[in-house]
């Protein structure tokens, strides 16, 4: 049995190196990015300044462009109204007016005394951990994965690693509190039988094995932990599981005893049932550029999910993707790229002037034409899509403070040019003032203004990651997240490990600096959130432009995967600058290095998901131009396969799910997922309902 486990080990180690093919072995400077045009179209620059010119709201700006001043206008007693009413919408009171600054004070000192002790303490655990944790041999190991310029180059340092620390034989142990790994066993085992088998039966039965084992998180094995015990994969039952659900889906798709329409429908729902991921990219200003790195090896390992969103500079990293084909970037994502960047090539004198006289350090004129070059020219979200199959999506807030956040992409802005999205996106208050959306006009060359010519600033300022949308819109529920934002990183602590990242104390199985150190890192953090909860509510903090600033340090910044850049002190200096050849090579070398530990946890998702969509896309070229069927057909599926006599399907589909939580009478159980046995069974639960 140990020589079985050994073998499967290694095989499944072997293939995890195999596949870091040539494209994942090529270094940065393999690639040369070609001439292109600027993609400068001057009709649409005037007419975005045309837009600017009109009506501004924002009483603070007096200029909106270094060639557009503003136009001072009397105000009209209407507009003063406004203003009032504006203004009495601030909580007023004599205790209020009283006790407003000396609480801020209080509170605020209380802040930095814990900011300061949690700093502290985090260098502290890493000093620890590099003086007795990382000595001898072990450190030269880690070295050698810390300098690798390659995937596979890294993928056998952590090989290494893993076998050294006897990390392969927590791989071979099957038993994990964190996964159901008897239902994983037996759902590997019946597969295996019905894709093998020829019979129509078994075939039915294949079909709804993978209807109960296609949910998010089925039996757990989306678990952080069951990747941050390794360097280098997980369970060997799990890349198992994960490799025979992939192969029963191409074979039920050309299985011959069941009908194209049949198959359709089912494939449907292990759509709906399983969801979809999204690439987030945070905002960051100039720590934006480590998104680079991400996107490199992501692009490289074929793991980039089709759906991507973007926010603040995340936005501009994003537009670069989702306009461009794949051998467009494989051309241009290298360090060479720093040669096209010249947003903020400006002395600092000239930028704090504009400060001072309008307001913010950006011209939007010099932005409009230098986001013209990495989104493509002026490409719509529709027209985007159209050419890539990507779903870009931008996350902005209108400028008035109490209007909700707006997540455009190709289905709620289809006609809103790309470059304006991504300006509103990075129009931080102080930096480039709320610019308006533009969109094309039809059968014109000119842009228009989009939504009534209304201004809007960027989206990180209240949603950094828009999980809520995306799932709204597009049935996403897992999202791999690039968090570069530098407020955000600095409270992420892995006290049990990340993905690819062991706990070196007690062989993987102790606390991140021992249980008192992570513990005390809990309470700090929990009562440094405790106490900006409590300036957001009482409304402690002054507004400052227009913005109400509680809610940057009050999201949701991480994912179901979330990749952080390893920063240092002097990347601050660079928070508002554009990066040379030699500095972007550093960045994009330290993204990529950051994003490799985590692939085998993104890999073992995307391959499912991605076989899953392949399938569909197979299954409509054989019908055709046929549309997907309603839930009307749905239910008529599900109910005639649901119609069995004796109960036997019943007890078929029993056996997969958790016997513990079927005696409790919670049919879904482990399965994990938003539709269990008993709503395949009783069709009607499923009908116009995609989501829990």
């Amino acid at each position: 049995m140990a020589q079985n486990s050994e073998k499967a080990i290694k095989k499944t180690t072997n293939k995890i190196i195999k596949t870091a093919d040539d494209s994942g072995t090529k270094s940065l400077d393999d690639h040369k990015i070609p001439k292109q045009k600027d993609y400068v179209n001057e009709t649409h620059v005037s007419d975005f300044l045309k837009a600017l010119a009109y009506d501004p709201t924002s009483e603070h700006i007096s200029a909106w462009t270094d060639a557009l001043p503003a136009v001072h206008q009397t105000i009209s007693k209407k507009s003063k109204k406004r203003l009032i009413r504006e203004e009495a919408a601030k909580p007023n009171g004599l205790s209020y007016s009283l006790l407003q600054y000396p609480l801020m004070f209080i509170i605020g000192t209380i802040i930095l005394i814990e900011l300061m002790a949690y700093i502290s303490l985090r260098q502290i655990v890493r000093i620890w951990e590099n003086v007795f944790s990382w000595r001898g041999k072990k450190k030269k190991l880690r070295d050698q994965l810390r300098q690798s310029t390659s995937y596979r180059e890294w993928c056998e340092a952590a090989d290494r690693l893993d076998r050294y620390m006897k990390k392969d034989e927590w791989k071979r142990t099957i038993p994990f509190a964190y996964y159901d790994y008897r239902l994983l066993q037996k759902v590997v085992e019946h597969l295996k039988i019905y894709r093998k088998s020829e019979t129509e039966e078994d075939a039915m039965k294949m079909m709804d094995v993978l209807y109960v084992c296609l949910k998010q998180n089925f039996a757990g094995i989306e678990n952080v932990q069951l990747y941050s015990h390794t360097y280098l994969g997980t369970k060997v039952l799990i890349e198992e599981y994960v490799e025979e659900v992939t192969r029963s889906i191409e074979a039920l798709v050309k299985n011959p005893h069941i009908p194209l329409q049949e198959k359709s429908l089912a494939f449907k729902l292990y759509s709906k049932n399983y969801g979809r991921s999204a690439f987030c990219l945070s905002g960051g200003a100039g720590f934006g550029y480590y998104h680079l790195g991400v996107i490199r090896a992501l692009l490289d390992r074929g793991l980039l999910p089709s759906i991507i969103t973007g926010t603040s500079a995340g936005s501009l990293m994003g537009a670069i993707v989702c306009t461009r084909s794949n051998e467009e970037l494989d051309e241009i994502l290298n360090p060479q790229l720093a040669e096209r960047i010249r947003i903020c090539s400006e002395s600092w004198s000239t930028m704090l002037l504009r400060f001072f006289n309008k307001g913010a350090l950006f011209d939007p004129q010099r932005w409009c034409r230098e986001a013209m070059w990495f989104c493509n020219g002026s490409l719509t979200f529709k027209e985007a899509y159209e050419k890539t199959g990507r779903i870009f999506n931008v996350s902005v807030i209108p400028y008035d403070p109490h209007s909700p956040p707006k997540l455009l992409n190709y289905m709620t802005a289809p006609d809103c040019v790309i470059w304006s999205a991504v300006l509103a996106s990075a129009a931080i208050p102080g930096i480039l003032p709320p610019v308006v959306l533009m969109q094309k006009k039809p059968r014109s060359d000119h842009l228009i203004p989009y939504n009534y010519g209304h201004k809007f600033k960027d989206g990180s300022l209240r949603t950094d990651i828009p999980t809520l949308a995306l799932n709204t819109q597009f049935n996403v529920n897992y999202t791999i997240v690039s968090q570069v934002n530098p407020h955000v990183h600095l409270f992420f602590y892995a006290n049990q490990g990340s993905p690819g990242r062991p706990v070196t104390h007690r062989q993987g199985n102790g606390w991140r600096g021992g249980f008192l150190a992570s513990t005390i890192e809990q309470l700090l953090k929990l009562d440094l959130t405790k106490w900006m909860k409590v300036i957001r509510h009482l409304k402690l903090l002054p507004t400052i432009h227009d913005q109400d600033w509680s809610s940057v340090f009050l999201q949701k910044f991480d994912g179901n995967v979330t990749i952080l850049p390893k920063t240092g002190i002097t990347d601050w200096l660079y928070t508002i600058a554009d990066p040379d050849q030699s500095r972007l090579k550093k960045l994009m070398n330290i993204g990529q290095l950051r994003t490799w530990p985590t692939v085998s946890m993104i890999s073992n998702r995307m391959r499912i998901e991605t076989a899953i969509e392949m399938c569909r896309k197979t299954l409509r070229k054989h019908e055709g131009q046929m549309s997907d069927a309603g839930s009307e057909d749905e239910s008529t599926f599900l109910n005639r396969r649901s119609s069995m006599q004796d109960g036997e399907r019943r007890q078929f589909m029993a056996q997969f799910n958790d016997t513990e939580a079927l005696n409790k009478g919670d049919v879904q159980g482990v399965v994990g997922g938003e539709i269990g046995e008993k709503e395949w069974l009783d069709h009607s639960v499923l009908e116009d309902s995609d989501e829990e």
